[in-house]
């Protein structure tokens, strides 16, 4: 028998997947994987900000929750390679989607807030 979740509840463990993927550098590891596979220097290149600590928590994170695995290869230096899993590869649209909204709509977000602040500002 299937087991129901009920991300309305406060104990559900789907909050903890919801809260991984809704963070900023899930968000973006995720959508950079979403080409192939990745080599750890060559993200933390390519996301501007990230320090080496967070993406490599991040990843951890998200490996451990099945959506991304982790290839180590016996070079020198060693060669560590992330690419999305099949469970991963289900939220590359919706990712995606989350990222590129954000650079679509970013206008309009500023404009609301400074609408809110001139409003909060004026009361």
């Amino acid at each position: 028998m299937a087991r129901p979740y009920d991300v309305y509840e406060a104990r559900c463990p789907t909050r903890m997947v919801l809260d991984r993927i809704a963070d900023k550098w899930a968000v973006l590891i995720l959508d950079r994987l979403r080409a192939g596979p990745v080599r750890f220097n060559h993200l933390r290149r390519d996301i501007n900000g990230i320090s080496q600590k967070v993406l490599s928590q991040t990843l951890k994170r998200l490996e451990r929750d099945g959506l991304v695995s982790r290839a180590v290869f016996p070079t020198v230096p060693v060669t560590v390679e992330y690419t999305l899993t099949p469970l991963g590869h289900t939220l590359t649209d919706t990712v995606a989607a989350i990222a590129h909204w954000a650079e679509r709509n970013m206008d309009a977000v500023l404009k609301a807030q400074a609408a809110y602040d001139a409003r909060a500002g004026a009361g």
